[in-house]
């Protein structure tokens, strides 16, 4: 083990410093890698899903001013919830009161709100969860990284920096890994979950605006849906 640690202290790549690692240390950045890929398939996911979710905001936010528009066949969720409250509204007895008409539109409405946007959340727990527990796990892999490599040197009985060095930068490296893991998923998870945050109280004012013109005289009753 004193001859290997010697042998590699030229080697400084990120390849060299994975082949060179500890087998655990290897796991640990493995592990870490294949999170990060993950991560980043999660969050080009959710980027383009909150692109649709601002244009889907738009389109119920323009109903608010044309109800006698019909909507983009593609707006699916404005349409869901345009639609949760047509079919509430044939569902309210006509001696119902203002009311108690817009209140029932507005939770009808909020129900499918909610559920459309609860499709959204699908996979942040797994970027929170990466983005609190990586930099630990890269932090194991680099104490047993050290431990390993003290144990190495010990056995070399030289402390020189040529057989020191190679060692800490392996032990280090799963810390480095552990970060590049940590850090996308903890801002990506903390954007998206302000762009949610956002779209949702744009939606519950246009909600809001669309059972009140309804509850007052069905003159702007939601009931317009895609053409086609």
């Amino acid at each position: 083990m004193a001859d290997s640690v010697a042998a590699t202290g030229n080697s400084f790549s990120l390849v060299g410093l994975v082949a060179q690692a500890d087998p655990i240390v290897q796991t640990v950045v493995a592990a870490l890698l294949l999170c990060s890929v993950v991560c980043w398939a999660i969050i080009l996911e959710k980027a383009y899903r909150i692109w649709r979710l601002r244009r889907e905001v738009g389109t119920l936010e323009g109903f608010v001013k044309q109800p006698q528009l019909a909507l983009p066949e593609n707006s699916v969720t404005a349409y869901a919830i345009i639609d949760s409250a047509r079919q509430e509204l044939t569902e309210v007895s006509g001696q119902a009161s203002f009311t108690d008409t817009r209140t029932r539109l507005v939770e009808a409405m909020r129900l499918t709100m909610v559920s459309e946007l609860r499709r959204l959340e699908s996979g942040l727990s797994f970027l929170a969860t990466i983005g609190s527990t990586a930099p630990f796990v890269g932090l194991f892999g680099t104490v047993w990284g050290i431990i390993h490599s003290f144990t190495a040197i010990a056995q070399a009985r030289d402390t020189s920096l040529a057989v020191v060095a190679p060692g800490i930068a392996e032990a280090l490296f799963a810390t480095a890994i552990g970060l590049f893991a940590a850090i996308p998923a903890v801002i990506a998870y903390n954007q998206i979950l302000r762009e949610l945050t956002r779209a949702s109280q744009r939606m519950g004012s246009a909600v809001a605006m669309i059972a009140k013109a309804a509850a007052r005289g069905r003159a702007h009753q939601p009931a317009q849906g895609p053409t086609g």
